[in-house]
């Protein structure tokens, strides 16, 4: 059944929630003697015991080098790659698993882009358009490929709203080669509208790489739907590992890009002064994958496809709804971004004049964890007027009780500041 025709799925409820705390054991820990809150899964978020087993499965009983030996272990460990891929293929709609490439993370997904493709694609005097509000892993790849290319940068404007201001987007596209953007803000919580901005990039005659790193943990994602060109995120989001992400993109640009890195695996054959390259994913892939983390990213695709994408963004949105209300209502509290209506369960403020790492030092004295500093998004923190902000961020795991926890540890902060 497509998400076009799927019925509408129940939010989480909170013996759901209680179940699937139990999964991760990390929320058992205490620090400073107090339970756990953890509101930065926006950076990285908790891994469930299912998938710490799945990879200490993976180096108890069938640990080996895949695609290369015949032996019973090896040929398990391949499988369970493979496997991996042709999961998470299915969890984005991909068409096809070999179009799904392990990378490291989504900033060398994205990095393989602007190079592999940008180098065959964009020259003197082209154009690349980004916006304001993009993590620097989707905005310095393209400023040294335009510098190395000669080429133009050219931005969307961020509104005072948190919005895209998209009133001259036609003319910014105009003799494009790359519209390259976020689908959702890491630091506004914006949730873009992917496949307008997609339709208006191929308008134009450009392709369209999308930073999903925000998306796809916490929202239902189909590429066929979207009809981007590049799509990256990565598996520590998303309840996976560390070390290991994806690049999705289409059969037919994948074919004509030349390798990123070389080496073993990668190849097809080898002379002494020649070579020639795999088809891909494997033309990508070059030296000893990480096979673990993959055996850890699908499993984390298994959890939540367990539990339900159109749940979890759900009871997202109303953990995030009931945050908004009261962190607006709170006197000294500025929020950043737009309003419910365009935005996901990430949240930036800032309290009077306390500086974010100092909130974020009195949150974690009660056992709070957010994230403080520029997120990666310095050029937006500078069009805000703000060195930094705090970010709160929620998930499946997180409580209604914790987002009063959050809001308690603002009254103290407050109090300590003294900020009426």
């Amino acid at each position: 059944m497509s998400l076009l025709t799927a019925p509408p799925q129940p939010s989480l409820s909170a013996a759901d929630v209680a179940r699937i705390r139990e999964d991760f054991p990390i929320l058992a820990e205490r620090p400073h003697g107090l339970p756990l809150v953890f509101l930065d899964s926006a950076a990285s978020s908790q891994k469930p015991v299912q998938v710490i087993d799945s990879m200490d499965d993976y180096y108890r009983r069938y640990h080996a080098n895949i695609h290369r030996g015949v032996y019973h272990i090896s040929e398990l460990a391949t499988e369970a790659y493979d496997d991996a891929r042709a999961k998470v293929a299915a969890f984005i709609g991909a068409p096809s698993a070999d179009e799904c490439i392990y990378v490291r993370n989504a900033t060398e997904g994205l990095n393989l882009v602007a190079y592999s493709w940008g180098r065959q694609h964009v020259g003197p005097g082209d154009t690349i358009v980004l916006t304001e509000m993009e993590h620097h892993s989707n905005l310095v790849p393209w400023q040294i490929l335009a510098k190395e290319r000669q080429a133009r940068l050219r931005f969307v404007r961020v509104t005072p709203e948190g919005l895209l201001d998209l009133d001259d987007l036609d003319s910014l596209l105009e003799g494009a080669k790359v519209f390259a953007f976020t689908a959702v803000s890491n630091t506004l919580g914006t949730v873009n509208p992917v496949e307008h901005l997609v339709e208006r990039a191929h308008a134009a005659g450009a392709i369209a790489v999308v930073d999903a790193c925000q998306a796809v943990p916490r929202m239902p994602v189909d590429v066929r739907r979207w009809k981007c060109d590049f799509m990256a995120f990565s598996a520590h989001k998303m309840l996976g590992p560390t070390g290991i992400g994806i690049l999705w993109g289409r059969s037919d640009l994948l074919q004509g890009m030349p390798p990123f890195n070389s080496g073993g695996g990668m190849i097809n054959v080898v002379h002494l002064e020649s070579s020639t390259y795999a088809s891909p994913p494997a033309r990508f892939e070059a030296g000893t994958p990480a096979i673990a983390e993959a055996v850890g990213l699908g499993a984390a695709v298994d959890y939540l496809q367990a539990v339900g994408m159109e749940r979890i963004h759900r009871y997202e949105m109303e953990l995030a709804a009931g945050a908004l209300a009261q962190l607006t209502q709170e006197s000294g509290v500025t929020v950043y971004g737009p309003h419910m209506a365009a935005r996901t369960g990430v949240i930036s403020l800032t309290v009077g004049d306390i500086h974010a790492h100092d909130l974020a030092t009195i949150l974690d004295s009660a056992g709070i964890c957010v994230r403080a500093g520029h997120h990666c998004n310095q050029p937006l923190m500078e069009k805000l007027g703000v060195p930094a902000t705090t970010r709160a961020s929620f998930y499946l795991y997180n409580t209604p009780s914790e987002v009063d926890a959050l809001m308690a540890g603002i009254r103290r902060a407050k109090a300590l500041f003294k900020i009426s």
